[in-house]
């Protein structure tokens, strides 16, 4: 990792208890990109929103994507949404959280080691999407 929000994300992951959506969101907000307020927005994205759909970790980026280039601000959050999922799916071929942890039992430390790296893929093209948009401004 050679990103701060990838590190960060990855440690709130494995070590202090934050949920994949959490723990990109929380490393946003560590870093001063985003209001803490958006901490408990992405609680309920969790594990595909509960229901095993969109990767959580995918759905935080989304959120800060949002929140910083949305309609009220930039307004090309859709157009980063799409390449932020592009980029993903470059590497991990799906968005869904239950294909991505295909074959792991949903409480088990093996797919939160899988998961973490979801967690840090999705941290770093987030990383390097705010670095290209934000130099822009």
């Amino acid at each position: 990792m050679d990103n701060k929000l990838a590190q960060i994300a990855t440690d709130n992951f494995l070590n202090k208890g934050y949920s994949c959506s959490e723990s990109v969101v929380m490393a946003a907000v560590e870093l001063n990109i985003v209001p803490r307020e958006l901490l408990s927005v992405a609680t309920s994205f969790s594990g595909g929103m509960g229901s095993g759909c969109l990767c959580g970790a995918i759905a935080g980026s989304q959120i800060i994507i949002g929140y910083l280039f949305g309609k009220e601000k930039t307004n090309t959050a859709r157009a980063l949404a799409k390449e932020f999922i592009e980029e993903f799916k470059k590497s991990h071929k799906a968005t869904c959280c239950r294909v991505l942890s295909a074959g792991f039992e949903f409480q088990s430390r093996e797919r939160k080691l899988h998961c973490v790296n979801m967690v840090q893929s999705c941290a770093t093209i987030l990383s390097n999407i705010l670095e290209r948009e934000t130099t822009k401004v």
